[in-house]
């Protein structure tokens, strides 16, 4: 498996906590120290450890506000 870099630039808050330690949170990550990008993903406490997770850009991110905004739940 190949190694990566991460770098969490900011944190934005977490979405959820499970039973086990892990929380589901919105970052904004720098992978292989390229540009950051947001990234929705669950992580151990300490950040060593994560788990899948999904990475927007900027323009993504708008866009999925917008259609989250628009749906009634």
């Amino acid at each position: 498996m190949a190694e990566f870099k991460y770098d969490i630039v900011k944190t934005f808050g977490t979405v959820s906590e499970n039973d086990n330690g892990w929380v589901k949170e919105v970052n904004l990550v720098s992978w292989n120290e390229r540009e950051p990008v947001y990234d929705i993903r669950v992580w151990q406490e300490n950040h060593e450890k994560l788990g899948k997770g999904i990475t927007l850009t900027e323009v993504e991110l708008k866009n999925l506000k917008n259609l989250l905004n628009t749906m009634d739940i």
